[in-house]
């Protein structure tokens, strides 16, 4: 058996320095988003769901997953990274599913919205909704942080996050799916990332909220805020003991881009009256773009139902 951390090719890479957003076409080596290696079984078979950020890394293995499991996928990116987005386009097409590539700025609610709205005009309903996009810079001095980037940072993470939910579950029926992606920074915020730090503070903490609200209100879906790192192993402890209908779980599991999609497909197919709280305590963990699949197979699990 080979231990996944020595798996794939070590840093230091080849790969030139980008600007932001980035692509993914651009890096040395690529990175393994399962391509090669997941392989589904029907788990979302019939499912319509939408990933943001679904051009690119976490946001593309779990597209793949979820496609190969049997879900038709809306991506929503940035209109820059349009050549990944026509790859994973393509990926997910040639696995027999329909993909729809919606390209915009989610900080705008507006765009949330036609999200959500070009979702169930094309599939007819919205059964998942992957909070995945988000924006991240590293500074080494707090007067480096400028208003526009903190705000950036926040309206991409968290407003999106709640724009996207507020529209997407007028739509949703029993049994539906909410995945929003954390970070071990919620909990264990790293120096040079204050404001990304603060907003997965905010996400793990506005989802167990709106978990119970929705709850309460009688609608019984899962909202999960997964962390997407290296080694982490999962805790589904989240609000213990609160809101009708609630329930708890607990795993231990490996992470990583296809593991991530994995555990995403585990979360889209909860059954009919259960809401999962799910909150993943998360080690340190090294953080190799060459891992990311894994975090995504994890993510496709958490879709599948349980």
């Amino acid at each position: 058996m080979t231990d996944p951390q020595h798996a794939g090719p070590r840093p230091p890479f080849d790969t030139p320095e980008q600007s932001p957003p980035g692509l993914e076409s651009k890096m040395e080596p690529k990175p393994d988003f399962g391509e090669t290696s997941y392989i589904g079984s029907g788990k979302l078979k019939g499912k319509a769901a939408l990933i943001t950020g679904g051009d690119s890394g976490i946001g593309r293995a779990v597209a793949l997953a979820f496609a190969r499991e049997g879900a038709d996928v809306l991506i929503s990116y940035l209109a820059q990274e349009e050549f990944d987005a026509q790859a994973c386009k393509e990926l997910i097409e040639r696995e027999g599913r329909v993909c729809v590539a919606v390209p915009g700025d989610i900080c705008e609610e507006a765009h949330c919205r036609k999200l959500v709205d070009t979702a169930v005009q094309r599939f007819g309903k919205l059964d998942i909704l992957v909070n995945n996009a988000a924006f991240q810079m590293s500074h080494k001095d707090l007067g480096e942080i400028s208003a526009e980037e903190f705000d950036r940072t926040f309206r991409t993470n968290v407003y999106a996050n709640f724009f996207l939910c507020k529209a997407a579950v007028a739509h949703m029926k029993p049994g539906s799916a909410i995945i929003s992606t954390a970070s071990v920074n919620a909990d264990k915020p790293n120096a040079t990332l204050v404001a990304y730090a603060a907003t997965k503070g905010a996400i793990q903490n506005m989802s167990g909220g709106m978990a119970q609200l929705l709850a309460d209100k009688g609608h019984p879906r899962e909202l999960r805020g997964a962390r997407p790192l290296l080694d982490a192993a999962d805790s589904f402890d989240h609000a213990a003991g609160q809101g009708e209908g609630v329930r708890h779980a607990d795993a231990h599991e490996a992470p990583g881009p296809a593991r991530r999609a994995a555990g995403g497909v585990r979360a889209a197919g909860v059954r009919p009256g259960e809401l999962h709280l799910r909150r993943d305590h998360s080690g340190d963990g090294r953080r190799a773009i060459h891992l990311r699949r894994r975090r995504c197979s994890r993510m496709c699990r958490s879709a599948q139902a349980t």
